[in-house]
Parts: C-alpha cells; sequence; structure tokens
C-alpha cells in the first residue's frame, strides 16, 4: 500500500464513529410501487458505499444495515469531486469554510545576512615613505581614535630630502619651471598633505619627523608596527573602520526583487544583540544579478551608536544577522493556504455547495502572501471554501469514488492481517473511545460502543466490550480490549502516525496500552485522577 493510500485510509476511519460520510449524489433513486416484484441487484452500505453484498446483511465497518438497490436505481455513488457530510460528521472533524474575496497579499520577506562596516569609511593606512617608528600614540587595538588624531611620528630620510629640494626650488634656486610642481607632487606621495607643506614653506625648515593621523573618527581593527620598528615603503601600519553605521547585506532572489524598492524598512535581529531588534531603509539593490545563483545583493544601513557613554556598540562586525522586509501587498483575489491543497496534478480547493455539500474544484494560483494565495482562475468572490478539514474531505472523495466503481461483491470481512481498511478505522475509534475515557465521559464512551463492536468484528482475537454502566467498569473492559488494538497496530504504527502509550498502574495488568495522535499524554485508564501517567513506547 502506497504511503497515500495509508494516510487516506487514516484520515477517513475517523468518520466511522459517528454515523460516518455520505458520499455523493443519488442520481435516480424511484420509490418502488411493488418492492416484491423488482429485481435486487446488489445490497450496499449507505455510509461506506464501497461497501456491496450479494446478500442482506450488515456493513462490515459500522454495522448499518445494507440497503437493497433494485433494478434501474444506481444506488450511493460518488461523485467525481462531490462529498456530502451528515451533521454528525461536520461535528466532528469540525469543518470550517471562509468566503473568497479580494484582500492585501500580505508577505513577510526573511532573509539572512551579515552585518558588516561602511565599505567607504574602511581605511588601510601604509607607510608612504620609508623610515623610522619615533613614536606610536597607539598601540592597541580597538582603540577608539578621532579624525585628526596622531597615529605615530615617522623619520624618513627619504622624507627629509624630499623637504630640502623642495624649499630650495621655492627660495629661487636654479630649477626650471617645472620643478616645483614635481617636488610639490613627491612630498604628497611621502605623505605629506597640503597643509603640512604650506606650514613648511611658511616655516623655511624640512621638519624631520613626520606624524601620521586619522583620517576619520572610528576604530582601530589592526596594527602592524611597533615603536622603533624601520618599516618599507608600502608596509602597512594601521586599520581603521568607523563602526557608527553598518550595513547589513543579503542576497535576493530574483523572484523576490519585484516586491523590493529602495527606501523599504527592514528589521534586523542577531544573535549578537539578543532581545534588541534594528530597524532601518534599504539603500541599495545591486541591479547585477549573480549569474551562478540568480540573486542579487540588498544593503541595509544601520545606524550603530555606543549604547552608552563608556560602553561598546550594539552591532559587532561581521556578524550572522536575519531581517524582516514587510512587502508590499496589493488587493488580490486571495484564498486562505489551509484551503488549498497542493500535488502533482495541480491544486485543489473544495467549495461549499450546500450544507454538508462540498465540490472539488482545480484553481490556477498566483501570488503567495503570508496566510493567503492569489486566485487567478476557478473561483468567485463570495463562494465559501473549507479551510478545516479539506484533506479529510478530499480522502473521502477519493476513496469512495474509486470504491463505489468496483462490482459487487459479498460482504464478508477479509482477514484481518489483510483488511488495512478496517485496522485503520478501528485505530481511530480506538482513540475516540480513550479520549472519552481520559475526559471521564460516560456518555460518550456509551455512545461509541456500537461503532467499536462493528469495527471489532473483523478481528476475532479481541476481547467483547460489555454495557458499562460506569466509569470503572468501562475502563476495566476498555483496557484488554485497547491494548490488543494497540499491539495491532504497533508495527505499523510510525506509518500510521499514531503513538502507542502504556500505562503500569492498571489493576490487575502487567501494562494497559492505548492510541493517541498526539504524544502528550492523556490516561484513559484513570482520568482526571492521573492524566498524565503513562509514556510513550512507539
Amino acid at each position: 500500500m502506497s504511503s497515500r493510500s495509508l494516510l487516506i485510509f487514516c484520515l477517513i476511519a475517523a468518520l466511522a464513529a459517528s454515523a460516518g460520510w455520505w458520499a455523493g449524489y443519488r442520481a435516480h433513486k424511484s420509490a418502488p410501487a411493488a418492492a416484491t416484484a423488482r429485481k435486487v441487484l446488489y445490497y450496499q452500505s449507505p455510509m461506506h458505499p464501497w461497501i456491496k453484498s450479494d446478500q442482506p446483511g450488515q456493513c462490515t465497518i459500522c454495522g448499518m444495515t445494507l440497503v437493497p438497490v433494485y433494478e434501474g436505481e444506481t444506488g450511493f455513488s460518488a461523485q467525481a469531486g462531490f462529498v456530502e457530510l451528515s451533521p454528525s460528521a461536520l461535528s466532528v472533524i469540525g469543518v470550517q469554510t471562509t468566503e473568497v474575496r479580494r484582500q492585501p497579499l500580505a508577505r513577510t520577506l526573511t532573509v539572512s545576512g551579515t552585518i558588516d562596516d561602511d565599505d567607504t569609511r574602511h581605511r588601510l593606512l601604509v607607510a608612504r615613505a620609508p623610515g623610522r617608528v619615533e613614536k606610536l600614540f597607539v598601540n592597541h587595538l580597538g582603540a577608539e581614535v578621532r579624525a585628526g588624531q596622531p597615529l605615530l611620528t615617522l623619520y624618513s630620510p627619504t622624507l627629509l630630502t624630499a623637504q630640502r629640494e623642495f624649499l630650495e626650488i621655492v627660495r629661487g634656486g636654479t630649477y626650471t619651471a617645472a620643478a616645483l610642481p614635481a617636488a610639490r607632487t613627491r612630498l604628497l606621495q611621502a605623505g605629506l598633505d597640503e597643509k603640512a607643506i604650506d606650514a613648511l614653506v611658511a616655516r623655511g625648515e624640512p621638519e624631520p619627523l613626520t606624524t601620521l593621523v586619522a583620517p576619520y573618527d572610528g576604530t582601530v581593527v589592526t596594527r602592524d608596527v611597533y615603536e622603533g620598528q624601520q618599516v618599507e615603503l608600502g608596509a602597512r601600519l594601521f586599520e581603521i573602520a568607523d563602526f557608527s553605521t553598518m550595513w547589513f547585506q543579503f542576497e535576493a532572489y530574483e523572484q523576490d526583487l519585484p516586491w523590493l524598492r529602495i527606501g523599504q524598512t527592514v528589521t534586523v535581529t542577531t544573535k549578537a544583540a539578543p532581545g534588541k531588534t534594528f530597524t532601518a531603509p534599504i539603500r541599495f539593490i545591486d541591479p547585477n544579478l549573480d549569474a551562478a545563483n540568480r540573486f542579487a545583493r540588498v544593503r541595509v544601513e544601520l545606524p550603530n551608536p555606543p549604547a552608552g557613554p563608556d560602553a561598546r556598540r550594539e552591532l559587532p562586525h561581521r556578524v550572522y544577522a536575519e531581517g524582516r522586509v514587510q512587502l508590499d501587498a496589493p488587493e488580490a483575489l486571495a484564498v486562505p493556504r489551509s484551503a488549498v491543497l497542493r500535488s502533482g496534478a495541480g491544486d485543489t480547493v473544495y467549495v461549499e455547495r450546500a450544507t454538508g455539500t462540498y465540490e472539488a474544484r482545480t484553481v490556477r494560483l498566483g501570488r503567495a502572501g503570508d496566510s493567503v494565495l492569489e486566485v487567478l482562475d476557478g473561483l468567485r468572490a463570495g463562494e465559501k471554501v473549507v479551510t478545516q478539514g479539506a484533506l479529510l474531505i478530499d480522502a473521502q472523495a477519493a476513496l469512495s469514488y474509486s470504491a463505489t466503481s468496483e462490482t459487487p461483491k459479498t460482504a464478508e470481512p477479509k482477514p484481518a492481517a489483510d483488511n488495512d481498511v478496517a485496522l485503520s478505522t478501528l485505530a481511530e475509534q480506538a482513540a475516540v473511545a480513550a479520549r472519552a475515557l481520559a475526559a471521564d465521559d460516560l456518555a460518550k464512551f456509551q455512545a461509541l460502543l456500537p461503532a467499536l463492536r462493528a469495527a471489532s468484528e473483523p478481528f476475532s482475537e479481541l476481547p467483547p466490550l460489555s454495557d458499562a454502566t460506569s466509569l470503572e467498569a468501562a475502563r476495566q473492559d476498555f483496557a484488554p480490549w485497547s491494548t490488543a488494538i494497540s499491539d495491532l497496530v504497533r508495527p505499523h504504527a510510525a506509518h500510521l502516525g499514531w503513538h502507542v502509550l502504556q500505562c503500569p498502574m492498571v489493576t490487575g495488568r502487567k501494562e494497559s496500552r492505548w492510541l493517541q495522535r498526539e504524544k502528550t499524554v492523556q490516561n484513559p485508564f484513570f482520568g482526571s485522577a492521573m492524566p498524565d501517567c503513562g509514556e510513550v513506547v512507539e
């Protein structure tokens, strides 16, 4: 049996305990004037239409009397795509619907990326002339510096010579007219700025020591020099970064790019700043997509002031972060995501045609919001679609339609080992009964007894269930019956979506087991007295 079939059987089983499913429409049913004069084609279960027999009898699932289908009638059938639910079935599975309408396609794009510093304010300072470091003013990583603050002084014979040549030209030496601009350029290349050159002219004497200053406010992130060190031209000295503004950069795939725009607000979180959120607009969307991965880089600029006068900044450098972008949401005809059943064959919804009657409808979908999907074709505004219980309805439609297409056959049950439908039905009913006892609901348990007995018929090894008149008696009967069923299901529990739970404290038994969909213990043998007594064994 395929996994889809197993799922269908498990889903449909829940309905047998409460009057079940009424499948399809009865296309040609006429009241016989003289039943004795009419030929009976076969006998059929009105609750489970795939159960047919050549002889009168009872449904092997629900125990209801089989209904004769006469010549000229089509019997109970499940029209393709149509399902009808009884009132009791509606209440059991809790079918919910919602109206198809135009609404905003609210969508939140979740992205991930890294927080880095501002590329435009990250500077590597190198030696512009060879020389010796005479004085180091900043000697540790992480030092906060201000624009114009001295970092070190350098004695450079090369720079000293260049200063003297420049002064000789300024004083009217025997040089060509082009010599002065050339000498000035050499000073600039050696590390002097225009202000220092003007001071040199005013002083008229060369300065043996050159001072390297911070180009802007920032943090020293690397230091590659020591006091007294001889450095060569181009040697690394300091690396300075400005962390007052950080860049959150993420990758946006091409299908998301139409939703993004400059100025859109992004909310950023990172484990490096727990409990904090940072918001800032998008400042840049790269127009060039990565050819291999089909994404474009997007940049958000985040203010990053210190948390206090003497505190460090909240956003560290080069940390992982996540962002949420609330995208523009145009209005469109839409349905909740829960209404759509998606498969390789297409997208399907169930439309409520009348109370308890539902039609399968193929739809064509467009854009996706957080909780709704745009409908391009297949639905009209004002129609109602199923938002809860659609999977069960779909399972019933598929199973009933295929089953009713079979030729009539006897209603004798299959051997328990081969009767997957019967076992799934029995397991579902056993779980419903367990929940009733866990809730101390004797009346509900008593109401389930006829269906429990009918579902037990294909399994001769199960102990009987008596008409219990008290919770204590009901639990004493239920314990061995439930344990036997749990043992039948246990080898297939994982595939069928069941959990087998066990309670070692039931009087007179070494252990007692029951079935649940949930892992949270709901003990049927003690109810509210010890609701969480037990453990999951499968």
